[in-house]
């Protein structure tokens, strides 16, 4: 069961993810969650240094799309201002979700990767969707809203699991058993 929430990358941000390696694998798509993977859930805008890595990424010829379960209002101020689409009020993990943000690539699962915070909701939802999934470390967890508390009190559970099973690695990379 908690083997389905292992991601096949860890990074501690968006900033470690390779993006040279990704497109070496045949990676054209980048569907990212928001809150606390992009900026932190009390910030409004982009920062000036996550404006320049979006600027590289759209420079390498990946796209980019925002998933995000947050509100239509918060999701909106943030992405338009970048050009980036978005889907809001996603529902992650529901495959629903990811199958809208495919088709606002316009790639096929094979050629996307889920960029997150949460196991339960971006992890666990990419995997379902057939996606290779990168977590990353939460950005402002003293931030974080309720349900996302009660998502990271399950987590642990997952994660103690899984590292007395020896799939989780100690520090950062691939998870054991995955690619």
């Amino acid at each position: 069961m908690f083997k389905r929430l292992l991601p096949d990358r860890i990074v501690n941000s968006v900033y470690d993810i390779d993006l040279n390696e990704l497109r070496t694998r045949g990676v054209r798509g980048i569907i990212t969650d928001l809150d606390n993977t992009l900026v932190g859930a009390g910030t409004a805008l982009a920062t000036p240094e996550l404006i320049q890595w979006l600027n590289g990424v759209k420079d390498r010829g990946f796209r980019v799309v925002i998933l995000s379960n947050n509100n239509n209002a918060r999701v909106a101020r943030f992405a338009e201002p970048l050009g980036i689409p978005f889907v809001p009020a996603a529902r992650k993990p529901a495959g629903a979700a990811f199958r809208r943000a495919l088709g606002l690539l316009g790639i096929p699962p094979e050629q996307a990767v889920v960029v997150g915070d949460q196991m339960l909701t971006d992890v666990f939802g990419g995997r379902r969707a057939g996606l290779h999934t990168i977590l990353v470390t939460p950005i402002a967890p003293s931030e974080e809203g309720w349900a996302t508390r009660i998502n990271r009190r399950i987590e642990r559970i997952a994660l103690a699991r899984l590292r007395k099973q020896g799939l989780w690695p100690d520090k950062g990379g691939r998870p054991h058993g995955r690619g």
